[in-house]
């Protein structure tokens, strides 16, 4: 019997070994980031079983094979939809700047997306202004209301908005509401789903979370795009969610959540329009792909508003919004200003940003002082040395949460949208971006930056090297995982 079980144990070993084997195989034949290859390859290897488990779990973007099967069929007639843009007077690629001209040459080749003008831009500064915007803007919609969020949180002016939905369905509009499952969960455990669909209001779960999908896609593959069209007409797109700061994570220790969102109206609503029809039917199987835009020839005045779509996830060109960070960041020559909640960059975008502040461009990062996740936290001060010595300014931002994603370089061209400087946003989720050739909109921008540091505390190089040893360890130790976070 003593044999047996040794015999047993050996055979035991063997099919750990042969399992770890396999997997350390896949993970190297991937040929993906470095980084996050000895990542997966460190957890495997000190997480005995659980780390394998963990790898066919979260290691590789799968989107399910109903969705990508779905994907493929939808390629094509979207593909042909995007390549009609290039027809509307809009698009004038020989006005664009040449901070913009690269990036649009970039989507256009790998997207198929072309730049568009003729449109207005309006900042919306705060999480009040933005939903007494969207709340006055769904009273007066009369055909159609598209609404796509990764947080649904109920409670203050969020229930104001969804009583005007409702309200707008009364009425005979057609409202569409597409919400991430795990970022929504609250809000479908609400009575508003019920209320909502009573009143006509379809309402779709995305990358729905169940443990029987679990080994049929990745689950933490997020659905993070935040988008609104009103009417064809209007449109909404930035950091913010589908939340009312002062209801939302009040103990978290944060502070409110600080957001900004854009109001567009032009040609280029259509196409945010088109990446949300994109969604509904990647997850319902249901098309509305919308008409194209009617655009005019553009007044001299419109000349410098272009602004380039850029949709990025699964079913999109790898790592395309990385890709426009980087030219972004290369082309800049005076200034490149940085906000974003969560900072984990890549090894390219840590360098590129090295780079700038060592070839003379002055180089401001803007982040929460605090975080609501931990890891992220301690991952992001693993990267502070390597910025403060190339001369990088670093700024600990005090009012709150800081949520807003931007960029403006040599204020006079930026990026704006969904996008978080980590590796989830870039490489993995559903996100959208804007990039806007528009400098007035780019002053605006960038006066809100300006404030964001008058509201901060630059971290101080020779003080930064003076942190405990405990911390630098523990900084370490979350490093290691950032290709993952």
């Amino acid at each position: 019997m003593e044999q047996f079980y040794q015999i047993l144990a050996w055979v035991g070993v063997f099919f750990y070994w042969l399992m770890i084997a396999a997997v350390t195989m896949r993970v190297v034949f991937k040929r993906r980031v470095v980084g996050v290859s000895l990542a997966w390859l460190m957890i495997i290897y000190i997480i005995p079983v659980g780390g394998v488990v963990a790898y066919l779990l979260f290691g590789e973007l799968n989107l399910g094979k109903k969705r990508a099967e779905r994907a493929k069929e939808m390629f094509q007639p979207y593909a042909d939809w995007f390549q009609s843009l290039n027809d509307c007077p809009g698009h004038q690629p020989q006005l664009m700047s040449e901070h913009a001209r690269p990036i649009s040459d970039l989507c256009e080749n790998r997207l198929g997306i072309p730049a568009l003008s003729g449109n207005t831009l309006s900042l919306q500064d705060s999480p009040q202004k933005i939903l007494r915007s969207l709340i006055e803007d769904i009273h007066q919609a009369n055909l159609t209301i598209d609404m796509e969020f990764y947080i649904w949180h109920p409670g203050g002016l969020a229930d104001e908005v969804a009583t005007a939905l409702i309200l707008a369905a009364k009425r005979g509009v057609e409202v569409k509401v597409l919400l991430d499952s795990a970022g929504s969960a609250r809000f479908f455990r609400s009575h508003w789903p019920k209320l909502m669909r009573h009143s006509g209001i379809k309402i779709t779960e995305a990358l729905a979370v169940t443990p029987f999908r679990m080994f049929l896609r990745r689950l933490d593959l997020r659905q993070h795009r935040k988008l609104v069209v009103i009417d064809s007409e209007i449109g909404y797109t930035g950091s913010m969610n589908l939340v009312d700061p002062a209801f939302f994570k009040t103990e978290a220790g944060v502070g409110q959540w600080v957001d900004v969102m854009v109001r567009v109206t032009g040609p280029t609503v259509a196409v945010m329009n088109s990446i949300q029809a994109w969604d509904w039917e990647v997850e319902t199987g249901d098309r509305y792909l919308p008409n194209l835009p009617e655009c005019a020839l553009p007044s001299l005045a419109d000349t410098m508003d272009m602004i380039q779509v850029i949709p990025s996830g699964p079913g999109m060109p790898e790592a395309i919004i990385h890709q426009v960070l980087l030219l972004s960041i290369y082309q800049a020559k005076e200034s490149v200003v940085i906000t974003t909640p969560y900072f984990v960059p890549s090894e390219n975008l840590l360098q590129a940003m090295k780079d700038a502040a060592e070839r003379g461009v002055s180089v401001d990062i803007v982040i929460p002082d605090k975080n609501d996740s931990i890891m992220v936290e301690w991952a992001s001060r693993s990267f502070f040395t390597e910025l403060l010595n190339a001369g990088v300014n670093i700024h600990r931002f005090h009012g709150g949460l800081l949520h807003t994603k931007s960029v403006v370089i040599d204020r006079n061209h930026c990026l704006i949208g969904t996008v978080n400087l980590d590796m989830r946003s870039l490489w993995l989720n559903f996100e959208v971006t804007l990039a806007v050739d528009d400098p007035e909109f780019t002053q605006q921008l960038n006066w809100l930056q300006q404030e964001y540091i008058k509201d901060s505390t630059l971290v101080n190089r020779s003080e930064w090297e003076k942190r405990h040893i405990t911390n630098k360890l523990i900084e370490q130790f979350f490093y290691m995982f950032s290709p993952l976070l």
